[in-house]
């Protein structure tokens, strides 16, 4: 439908000003707020936080409603840090569907005589972006129990082939490459690429910061130089450091206070691919097998190969609940790159080409893309945009769509779990907000469905580019009470 002004001029000057009281009268009763009448608790606490509002962007809108109810600079695109994961579940429910799953297979060569397979065994990857270390290890623990193979006298190959992807840089956005949120994708993902440190301080203060590590990693050496401090346990991880050695080794220093107790961290010690290499030899080894070749990359030969065994992923409904809950990275590029695989022309890279699908599923459904800026899928980009209202229709549409329910599922709720656990905590609108977050420096968002005191549910985004986007928390829990306050 065209804009009101392009009627305007193609009508006499004395009728012009008759329609537009007319509009006016029509939707006098559901008018979108201008930006001048933000919510006085949103605009209070943006000033407080010292935002303009030429540096936020607001769609709020009833999901049974045909148009917003409020909006702010609603069709600027803007840097949505993390929420951009709303885009690439989107996509891949659209696309994919929500029971999706990949496949992994195991095929050999040769045969089987006395424990012995005289070949090769090939781990073949298809993709999977939740191939768990248990689920490796009972893949493997199967292998052995169906088809008696003790040992290999040949090699253990990996084919990664699923995914065609350009080379990966994980020190490119913030220099720390050993982080698991900056972790790329592979085609032959294993455990997110992240090693988990159990961290547990001294009783006092100089004492050695005692660490466990899990999944194990043939060859990778862990040298533990953490030492635990006095004080209070804000930003415990702060004082944390790793970095990786020839050897490999990784290397962990600084202090872990002693009233933090038992803690969590994480690394991403090897690229991809050798961390997949490490795990299945340690893997294998610690079910007892043995390989007289080597654990090496490779291709599969489909000619001579025998495919033995398989292993289904959970749905993609349930890696996109994972995916938004905790706000994984490598979980969405894996999903952007698992659509551009989907693409009817072969590409070399199938993350530009999963941005390609994402742009055609969106369009096909009559979403606005103007703006749309899609890099790797997660939001952990400085070159990604969205504007609040490609989000804000976006979630209108998949409101309609059948596969709804695990869509909002797998949004965090406010106060309850996930990345908005601790978001209106002593607030009544708690536990009533479906919403994704996302936070980088310079950028705070959300966006997501909030139901109201009345029981109607309602789309909500909000997002800040600004030196001070970090205080702006404040405003957008304001957003949501105000949302949850609302007559319905």
């Amino acid at each position: 439908m065209p804009p009101l002004p392009c009627l305007h001029r193609r009508l006499p000057a004395r009728f012009a000003g008759l329609l537009a009281v007319l509009f006016l009268l029509l939707v006098s009763g559901s008018r979108p707020l201008s930006a001048a009448e933000l919510p006085v608790p949103v605009a209070a606490a943006l000033r407080a936080a010292r935002i303009p509002a030429d540096a936020v962007s607001v769609w709020v809108q009833p999901v049974d409603a045909p148009a917003p109810t409020l909006q702010l600079n609603a069709e600027r695109p803007m840097n949505p840090a993390s929420v951009m994961k709303l885009v690439t579940a989107f996509a891949a429910m659209d696309r994919l569907g929500p029971a999706y799953q990949w496949t992994t297979r195991i095929a050999t060569t040769g045969t089987v005589r006395h424990g012995v397979l005289h070949g090769n065994l090939y781990i073949v990857g298809g993709g999977d972006p939740f191939l768990t270390y248990e689920r490796l290890w009972k893949l493997l623990r199967q292998l052995r129990g169906l088809t008696g193979i003790d040992t290999v006298d040949g090699d253990i190959v990996l084919d990664d082939r699923a995914l065609l992807l350009p080379p990966h840089d994980p020190d490119a956005f913030d220099g720390r490459g050993l982080r698991p949120y900056n972790a790329g994708p592979y085609g032959l993902l294993m455990q997110f690429n992240s090693l988990r440190l159990s961290l547990l301080p001294a009783p006092r203060a100089g004492g050695e910061v005692r660490v466990a590590t899990d999944p194990p990693l043939a060859g990778l050496s862990v040298i533990n130089r953490l030492k635990t401090s006095d004080g209070p346990c804000p930003v415990w991880y702060s004082g944390l450091d790793a970095r990786l050695e020839p050897g490999p080794r990784l290397v962990l220093e600084g202090s872990l206070p002693a009233s933090c107790g038992r803690r969590d961290w994480s690394a991403a010690p090897l690229p991809p691919a050798d961390y997949a290499l490490a795990l299945t030899a340690a893997l294998w080894k610690e079910l007892g097998g043995r390989v007289e070749g080597q654990v090496r990359n490779g291709p599969t030969p489909a000619a001579q190969a025998d495919e033995v065994l398989r292993e289904d992923s959970p749905p993609l409904a349930d890696v996109v609940r994972d995916m938004n809950k905790w706000s994984s990275n490598v979980i969405a590029r894996q999903l952007l790159a698992t659509l551009g695989s989907t693409a009817p022309t072969w590409t070399t890279d199938m993350v530009r080409a999963g941005a390609y699908v994402a742009f055609a599923q969106l369009n096909a459904v009559g979403i606005p893309t103007a703006g749309l800026v899609l890099e790797n899928g997660s939001g952990l980009s400085r070159q990604e945009r969205v504007s609040a209202a490609t989000l804000g229709q976006l979630l209108a549409v998949a409101w309609r769509r059948p596969w709804m329910p695990e869509y909002i599922a797998a949004l965090p709720v406010a106060g309850v779990d996930g990345t908005a656990r601790r978001r209106l905590a002593d607030s009544p609108a708690n536990g009533q907000a479906h919403i994704k977050t996302g936070t980088i420096n310079g950028v705070r968002a959300m966006g997501g469905y909030v139901l109201d005191r009345n029981g109607r549910r309602h789309i909500v985004v909000m997002l800040v580019n600004h030196p001070e986007a970090a205080a702006s928390q404040a405003a957008q829990d304001a957003l949501l009470e105000w949302v949850w306050a609302q007559q319905g």
